[in-house]
């Protein structure tokens, strides 16, 4: 007998039925609030793998055990034995000391990763007593030997570029990572003098201890060792809690000024803005994020001032302070694209996805170059002006690079909205492109520009030479 549809299941055959859903009493949140280091989504992943992956050491729980990262573990074990005989422990008191503060904060640190580490408590323990200890040693090796040459050091991944920056970025990725705050715990219980550090310690000093030194913060060994990230040197009492070394290389570029306002659904690129007389200008000693689009008063107060044709004629005049306020000037900060500038900035973006969606800054930042940025005349156009530092080689590399950074990003709300009104807005403006017209066909260089004003003079005495034979003529 064939089973009955079940659309047609009468309510009667139904009733007094119960359905039980059985929901573990264990059940834990998909998120709990010290989370903040993550698996990349897949829909990012899938972009580019290459970019979230280590390719030299893992850090933490997510690419522990990887066969391909193996040969760093005799390097953290090279580096605990060094660290031990730097701060004259003995390496067993120094084990149990540090895995005890792992043990009261082991939870605390679990929570920290979205997905659950998979290890046992020993293996745990050990996991984060290593890398954080190579860690530990590493940003004190580059803060002593910041002032030799790189001959004249002797630890063997600071003496090697290739080496010293390969783990440079495996330290940035988002899956690579070890909750800051373990890791200042464990820098402190070490270093600072509140520390039972003393209690471990062998009775014989070492000359070279830096305890003997002055204490130095960790959060400023390791702003340190990622210096090359920060542009802007900015007080290390930031308003911004550090959370990992992803979150710290995206505070480095976070400006105060930044405001989420509204949504950007359209900008014209660099080079439409370049011909209705909007001039880019490369600034230094500012974060990378903060970006202006500056008027000079004359130019607010009455349009018709745009004097750009001027100065392309007369470039001298541009030291003349008036001059300089007839000309809308759009302010980047100087944009440094290499090798490293996708891995580093899809990790900020992911970070961004998963733990700071009405924050996404970076994510802003890239989605504007996106819009600035449609073929290679745009980055030529904004290397030529020194905002793009072009270390790829090829303009349209660098136009693929930006164009493919925003791929599966989501945005909620761009701090860059009211700038993007601003710039559509000038475009837009009739006499902003007809003055830019004018510039481009008759005043575009020195040389241009002077046969035009040539050739108006000739036609003035024309004119001029006309009207007197006219008027003598009739007199």
């Amino acid at each position: 007998m064939a089973c009955p549809d079940a659309n047609n299941v009468s309510k009667k055959e139904l009733k007094g039925k119960e359905f039980v859903i059985n929901i573990p009493p264990d059940l834990e949140p998909a998120e709990w609030p010290e989370c903040c280091i993550y698996r990349v989504p897949k829909k990012l992943r899938r972009v580019n793998e290459c970019a979230y992956t280590p390719k030299l050491i893992s850090i933490g729980p997510y690419h522990h055990g990887n066969e391909d990262l193996s040969e760093m573990e005799m390097q953290k074990m090279r580096y605990f034995k060094d660290f031990c005989s730097r701060t004259s422990w003995i390496p067993a008191n120094l084990s149990m000391g540090l895995g005890s503060i792992i043990e009261q904060n082991e939870l605390k640190i679990r929570r920290s990763y979205a997905e659950k580490p998979k290890q046992d408590k020993n293996q745990f323990v050990q996991m984060i007593i290593l890398d954080a200890i190579f860690i530990i040693e590493l940003v004190l090796r580059n803060y002593e030997n910041t002032e030799k040459s790189e001959e004249k050091q002797d630890d063997h991944i600071l003496r090697k570029p290739w080496l010293r920056n390969a783990i440079q970025l495996d330290l940035i990725l988002l899956e690579n990572q070890l909750p800051f705050f373990i890791l200042q715990e464990l820098y402190d219980f070490v270093f600072n003098d509140s520390s039972s550090y003393n209690n471990h310690k062998e009775v014989q000093q070492n000359e070279n201890d830096i305890q003997n030194k002055a204490y130095v913060p960790f959060l400023k060994l390791c702003r340190k060792y990622f210096s090359c990230y920060e542009k802007k040197q900015q007080n290390s009492n930031s308003r911004w809690e550090v959370k990992h070394f992803t979150d710290l290389v995206r505070t480095f570029h976070i400006a105060d000024n930044l405001d989420p306002k509204g949504k950007i659904r359209h900008l014209y690129c660099a080079t439409k803005l370049d011909e209705a007389g909007v001039k880019f200008k490369a600034v230094q000693e500012r974060n990378l994020l903060d970006i202006q689009f500056v008027k000079g008063r004359c130019l607010e107060q009455c349009p018709f001032c745009n004097c750009s044709w001027l100065l392309n004629c007369l470039p001298c005049m541009k030291c003349v302070p008036c001059f300089e306020q007839m000309q809308p000037f759009l302010e980047l900060p100087v944009f440094e694209v290499g090798d490293a500038t996708e891995c580093v900035f899809r990790n900020l973006m992911a970070l961004e996805q998963c733990h700071y969606p009405k924050q996404a800054y970076i994510s802003s930042y890239i989605l504007l170059l996106d819009y600035l940025i449609n073929t290679e005349k745009d980055v030529d156009l904004l290397v030529e002006r020194k905002a793009i530092v072009n270390r790829l080689g090829s303009d349209e590399a660098v136009a693929t690079l930006v164009n493919k950074l925003g791929h599966q990003i989501v945005e909620c709300k761009s701090c860059y909205f009211e700038l993007s009104e601003e710039l559509n807005g000038h475009y837009e403006n009739f006499w902003n492109r007809n003055m830019a017209s004018l510039t481009t066909v008759y005043f575009r260089d020195i040389w241009r520009g002077t046969a035009t004003v040539v050739g108006l003079i000739v036609l003035f005495l024309t004119f001029w030479n006309l009207f007197l034979r006219h008027y003598v003529k009739f007199k």
